[in-house]
């Protein structure tokens, strides 16, 4: 994620210093673990947390049998890795199912979080699973929420129960619970009213509305790019209600990540999904040895993985591998393939959950692929003939002017395509058949090297 680059790169500058001269004495090591922490803070872990994590680590690393090892640098980030796994919750938690009647979730959290838009992706999520989910809009002070949940409702066909703004939540709440009922909803999400900050109006009446309808989840819903203020705002709404789980949305921006860390120990609860993108479906369980992994530049194939077999399916996935590892992956393959690349994400994001990260950066600006560079390299291919597409090395000059002619671009833009699209096979022939530099052996989901 473009939100953990920074902190990653740091610690990637760590373990390379330290594992420079293969042993590792322990005046390196606190030099080491001093870094660790600074990189921590800078990525807006609080205080508190990032210093226990460092104690913790310190007490597991500085010993004979570490430092004395054959391999100690790798002894020290297994324990760095696993220590920040312990730190995200070690478990990936599931949603809680009520025993009897629908499960109904209360979606909490400061008003900008995206709890509207979360509350859709989990309805959205509850039917895939094979629920029929029903949205409650009971935001009564912002009339701007009633009509988002209404228009996200229609554009994924689930139902939104609301009253409009003139009623009182409870009310409305209790009419919707009537209407999961009457159509066999099994699942019940209730997006209730944000403010701009905590205040005791709305604790009171989220308070009243658990204590009345006793929801199977109370789940928050927290900023990740707003820092300390959503572990803040957090640890506020766990007091004054008693939050089950939260989600962390807009993980796929690029502020510096620290509450992403930090939650899990300021308020005890579980991290149970993560937001990833506008898109309905762009939401994830979260994983906290996948987070770790991709932190400590690991990368994270088992997302990667499941992300493709969504929008490939096994058989296409394992064509295209079977035509990169042969060579014959052509641009007529890439452009084919090049919707369901994008819907997997950002080029950025997929990128960061490949090992051998580094390595591919520097041979890729990814920050510059995006639906410009998309839009430009369709225009560019289908410009070409049947037979430049699946032999791009016959583009001369000529056929360089008449390609550029077509697509209304440059010459200049063409060859530089052309070159990208050569460097990037190599890339993900390399890919394909575990070849990355540095990449090491990765289970994926199914546990299967």
């Amino acid at each position: 994620m473009a939100m953990f680059d920074a902190l990653s790169g740091k610690l990637q500058g760590v373990f390379s210093t330290l594992g420079r001269r293969g042993s590792i004495s322990e005046k390196e090591l606190e030099s080491a673990l001093r870094e660790v922490r600074m990189a921590l803070l800078e990525s807006d872990v609080n205080y508190k947390v990032a210093r226990d994590y460092i104690k913790a680590v310190r007490a597991r690393t500085n010993t004979d049998e570490v430092l004395k090892s054959p391999t100690p640098l790798n002894r020290v980030i297994e324990i760095i890795q696993a220590e920040m796994i312990a730190l995200l919750g070690a478990e990936s938690p599931s949603l809680q199912r009520a025993s009897q009647g629908p499960t109904v979730i209360l979606m909490v959290g400061l008003q900008g979080s995206g709890k509207t838009t979360t509350s859709a992706k989990l309805a959205l999520r509850s039917r895939k699973a094979g629920d029929r989910p029903l949205l409650i809009a009971a935001d009564v002070y912002r009339p701007a929420a009633i009509d988002q949940l209404q228009a996200l409702g229609r554009q994924l066909d689930i139902e939104v129960f609301e009253l409009g703004a003139d009623e009182r939540p409870i009310k409305i709440v209790e009419q919707g619970m009537q209407r999961a009922e009457q159509i066999g909803a099994r699942t019940v999400i209730i997006d209730t009213a944000g403010r701009l900050h905590v205040d005791d109006e709305m604790m009171s009446e989220i308070t009243e509305l658990r204590d009345r309808f006793e929801p199977t989840e109370v789940l928050l819903v927290a900023d990740a790019m707003s820092g300390q203020d959503a572990v803040n705002a957090a640890a506020a709404f766990d007091e004054a209600v008693g939050i089950t789980g939260v989600v962390l949305s807009k993980m796929d921006g690029d502020a510096r990540g620290g509450a992403a860390l930090s939650i899990r120990a300021v308020t005890g609860a579980p991290i149970k999904f993560l937001g990833v993108g506008e898109r309905p479906d762009a939401i994830e369980s979260f994983h906290p040895d996948r987070l770790a992994g991709r932190i400590l530049g690991h990368g994270d194939m088992s997302t990667l993985v499941e992300r493709a077999q969504q929008e490939f399916g096994d058989q296409d996935a394992k064509d295209w591998q079977r035509r990169l590892q042969d060579g014959e992956f052509d641009l007529e393959d890439f452009i084919d393939q090049i919707g369901k690349v994008r819907r997997m994400g950002p080029i950025s994001q997929i990128v960061s959950m490949v090992p051998g990260l580094g390595s591919i950066k520097d041979q890729i600006d990814v920050d510059d692929i995006d639906d410009d560079f998309f839009n430009t390299f369709e225009a560019i291919v289908r410009s070409m003939t049947p037979e430049e597409r699946h032999k791009p090395d016959i583009i001369n000059g000529s056929r360089r002017r008449r390609i550029a002619a077509g697509s209304g671009r440059t010459p200049q833009e063409v060859n530089q395509l052309l070159n990208q699209f050569k460097t990037a096979k190599g890339i993900m022939k390399d890919l394909a058949s575990g070849k990355v530099p540095g990449m090491p052996g990765v289970k994926t989901a199914s546990g299967r090297r």
